[in-house]
């Protein structure tokens, strides 16, 4: 399945993207997606016996949503790519490096990335994010994957004067209003057989800076979920976003940041595109 939600901004409603990339109205059959969706395995049976052509059709254009509600938590994995590390001049990390985006930042796959208030390095990454179905608490490697539900495209949006250098950690950089698209999608985790073998890639004003592929993963999807519920509790509807390739805005020589008026388009295999402008913060 590949379910949506639409609509104007935080009055989406549910959908479903039928054979023909045609977007369905599910809401006389769910309230939402969200974590007591993804957590009922009944709900999802009957979603999954739906006919598809049966279901009112969305008439476009329209407005796609992030393709989760009321995500608890988006959980991030730094330097998670070997070929990035090395583009930014970083040793490989023995475990993973986590930090955390709040949901404030979360806003959908095509609506515009606000550059913030005396930003000079906002940056770009294009990463794959997993949707958390089950909780997963100290779960094994071998268990991990019966908790996730599916998976999404993620910019993961940075600021990098306020992450590297503005002191303390990595999250004043990464959690600012806007700084997370997501979606358009969320695919059920049964029509991505190997998530370690998904190119992904992203382009800025049409120039393509970042064409990669989650077989460089230095932590699989696996050992990411088992890893970080060993230090918290991941709840359905939670979201891990697992790092990126390289070919971010800090890595170029010289570096390129964005600036209003920017286009940022970027996507991964099976799962999707996104596109955002960018303008300066405002009142």
């Amino acid at each position: 399945m590949k379910l949506v939600r639409y609509g104007q901004a935080g009055h989406e409603k549910p959908g479903l993207v039928d054979a023909q990339g045609r977007v369905r109205d599910l809401s006389g059959h769910v309230a939402d997606v969200d974590g007591d969706l993804l957590s009922s395995p009944e709900q999802w049976a009957r979603l999954s016996a739906l006919d598809a052509s049966g279901l009112p059709l969305v008439e476009a254009p329209l407005r796609l949503g992030p393709p989760v509600a009321r995500v608890g938590k988006i959980v991030c994995v730094g330097l998670n790519y070997a070929d990035h590390a090395a583009e930014t001049g970083a040793a490989i990390p023995a475990e993973p490096i986590l930090f955390l985006k709040p949901s404030s930042s979360i806003v959908g796959p095509d609506d515009t990335v606000v550059i913030p208030r005396g930003s000079v390095k906002t940056d770009w990454e294009v990463e794959l994010g997993v949707v958390i179905g089950r909780k997963a608490s100290y779960v094994t490697e071998a268990e991990a994957m019966g908790h996730v539900a599916g998976y999404t495209v993620v910019n993961d949006v940075s600021e990098r004067e306020y992450q590297l250098e503005r002191g303390g950690q990595w999250d004043k950089g990464k959690g600012c209003d806007t700084f997370s698209p997501i979606g358009p999608w969320l695919v059920s985790k049964d029509e991505v057989p190997d998530p370690q073998n998904l190119g992904l890639w992203l382009e800025v004003n049409g120039r393509r800076y970042q064409d990669g592929s989650t077989r460089t993963m230095i932590f699989p999807v696996a050992r990411l979920v088992s890893y970080i519920s060993e230090f918290m509790s991941l709840l359905p509807g939670d979201i891990i976003t697992t790092g990126t390739p390289p070919g971010v805005g800090l890595g170029q020589k010289p570096p390129v940041y964005l600036k209003p008026g920017d286009t940022m388009r970027l996507g991964i295999e099976g799962l999707g595109e996104q596109t955002q402008s960018t303008r300066a913060w405002s009142r």
